[in-house]
């Protein structure tokens, strides 16, 4: 349960303000069809963060707890602070609607997420705990958790979210998880 409750929460927080989490709010403002977007959002999520759960379980099993812990650690640290440089979306990024608002997005989620911040938070994840379903299951959920209610309201709260302070907020949060870790590593 720690495995799944601590990957949906790094995800979820990890998520606002991401550059995937603009794009769900750049199709729904497009589309203005929520649920094949949130079905668009949740396959690609999926297969995403499943590929980057088995790599980081493929790592995990390599290393000894305390090598674990301590990188989990850093990484957590180190998206703390990638937390304090927003992201921007590309004006270009999701404009592709022939095949269909599902199709759409679930292309443009996947190739987004590659190389994100929540993509490498699974990695990391799942090399530090031996339940792959449980953190894949819990960024999966967490992704979902940050950009449901984005689908959902569109852009009708966009300009009024203190965006700077959530990042803030975030940053700070990402930090005491990873200094956790990093403990843990020590202890």
């Amino acid at each position: 349960m720690e495995a799944f409750l601590i990957s949906l929460s790094t995800v979820a927080l990890a998520e606002m303000g991401d550059r995937t989490q603009l794009l769900s709010l750049l199709l729904a403002t497009r589309f203005r069809r929520p649920w094949p977007i949130l079905a668009g959002v949740f396959a690609a999520t999926l297969a995403n963060h499943a590929l980057a759960g088995v790599i980081g379980a493929l790592i995990g099993h390599q290393l000894k707890p305390a090598i674990l812990d301590a990188a989990v650690g850093v990484s957590m640290v180190g998206m703390s602070l990638w937390m304090l440089k927003p992201d921007q979306l590309d004006e270009n990024d999701g404009k592709r609607t022939q095949k269909g608002v599902f199709l759409t997005t679930l292309v443009a989620f996947f190739i987004a997420e590659i190389g994100d911040k929540t993509q490498i938070a699974t990695v990391a994840l799942a090399a530090g705990y031996s339940n792959v379903f449980a953190v894949v299951a819990g960024t999966t959920c967490g992704m979902l958790a940050a950009n449901a209610p984005v689908i959902f309201l569109g852009n009708a709260f966009a300009g009024r979210l203190p965006m700077r302070a959530i990042h803030y907020t975030t940053t700070v949060l990402l930090l005491g998880v990873g200094f956790i870790f990093i403990y843990r590593a020590i202890h």
